[in-house]
């Protein structure tokens, strides 16, 4: 498959039939899920979604988190196994010029500015290529002014640089949209705990509490074992994914939810929107979903729809995350291109359709109906393997399946 087709969110829809193997095409635009949110993923550019966004959203998302491409000049991809060998899916291409890429950026930033809430705020996650680029765009966008923190998150992955310092943190920039911004440091505090610290004393007061003390200048300062320490600026307690995390998803710039969890809950209240308009492996959406957030994510990668997709559908199937299922919907800026996917049987019964997987090139199916360019999601499996098969009996009747390259094809009795 044509790297530039992947890259641009080329997919394919389908329509079986079993005497002249077509159906006239029905318009299809959104897939609607009963559980994995509550959110929306709209499958287009950051940069174009801002018609629709704005339409619904403008001055309601209380927390933006973005993690754009950093003028690496590379391509990234996303691991597949199969068979017991692993595959390299394209997921992005990080290879505009610096004018282009600023641009885009500038546009980017301003949509995130009327997205925002009056007490919102904005976390751009960059590293050293871009950092001072994007830090003076930001004074311009949203006011030198309301420049609230550069955070570095300083971890350990693996290889060590010898013709200069190892290059192992990311930069990430803080901006409130006004006078004011929404923080609650209480959220994101770390118990004290036993450890003992520059010489105290350990002592336990009247009501049994745990302290450590140390006399400075005449004063006695007293440190309580369950009392709260805050996070700086620079974070180093939280780890880089390595390779073998079960967090991993095989997306290769994914970040670590324990970042976003930080994020999260410093910078929004339970039941508050939370976007991500390059949602790449959908960390942000995962994260808040399992902290009570609403949440949006843009990103046009195939690979990205994929990832996510399965990702906050196998979420919800821990009934420990959320008392109720909340929905997910998955619009796509533009209608999906016609075509055919191998690696999929649907067959047509008295009692419905009937879709058994054929090889391993299948990562969704789904059952459902087809309702004004709707997919109205009913069963899905997001682990399909060669004989299991997915079945469904509606007058409405309709079955949807994604390969590992996130191409999509639709089967249909409507006409």
């Amino acid at each position: 498959r044509p790297l530039n087709a992947l890259l641009h969110g080329a997919f394919f829809l389908f329509f079986y039939d079993e005497e002249d193997k077509s159906m006239p095409h029905t318009e299809f635009k959104t897939e609607i899920h009963s559980a994995g949110g509550p959110g929306l993923f709209i499958f287009g550019r950051a940069e174009e979604s801002g018609e629709r966004l704005l339409s619904e959203y403008r001055g309601k998302v209380q927390l933006i988190y973005l993690d754009p491409p950093f003028g690496t000049g590379d391509s990234f991809e996303i691991s597949r196994g199969q068979k017991g060998k692993k595959i390299k899916i394209p997921a992005y291409s990080d290879k505009m010029s610096d004018g282009a890429y600023m641009e885009m950026m500038k546009n980017v930033l301003e949509l995130c500015r009327e997205l925002m809430t009056c007490d919102g705020t904005l976390y751009l996650h960059v590293d050293y290529r871009m950092a001072a680029y994007l830090r003076v765009l930001l004074d311009e966008v949203f006011g030198k002014k309301n420049f609230v923190n550069e955070i570095i998150w300083a971890y350990k992955s693996g290889g060590r640089a010898t013709k200069h310092f190892s290059r192992k943190h990311d930069n990430i920039l803080v901006y409130r949209k006004g006078r004011s911004s929404y923080f609650n440091i209480e959220a994101v505090g770390i118990p004290r705990g036993p450890e003992r610290r520059n010489h105290m004393k350990r002592h336990v007061d009247d009501t049994g509490r745990i302290y450590y003390s140390i006399r400075s200048g005449g004063k006695l300062y007293k440190y309580y074992e369950d009392s709260l320490i805050y996070p700086s600026d620079v974070w180093t307690d939280i780890e880089h994914l390595q390779q073998r995390d079960p967090e991993r998803t095989g997306y290769s710039t994914q970040k670590p939810e324990a970042l976003l969890r930080r994020i999260i809950l410093s910078s929004s209240k339970e039941g508050d929107i939370v976007a991500d308009l390059f949602s790449g492996s959908g960390t942000t959406a995962a994260a808040a979903q399992k902290l009570g957030r609403r949440w949006i994510a843009v990103d046009p990668s195939p690979a990205a729809l994929m990832t996510l997709r399965k990702r906050l559908l196998d979420n919800n199937s821990d009934a420990s995350l959320l008392k109720t299922a909340a929905g997910m919907d998955i619009e796509y800026l533009q209608t999906p291109a016609l075509g055919k996917i191998p690696g999929i049987t649907v067959q047509r019964t008295r009692a419905g359709l009937t879709a058994t997987p054929d090889g391993d090139s299948l990562a969704y199916m789904a059952a459902g109906r087809l309702e004004e360019g709707r997919f109205i999601t009913e069963t899905y499996d997001t682990s399909p393997h060669p004989g299991k098969k997915l079945a469904v009996a509606d007058d409405r009747h309709a079955i949807l399946v994604s390969d590992i390259y996130g191409n999509l094809s639709v089967w249909s009795d409507l006409g």
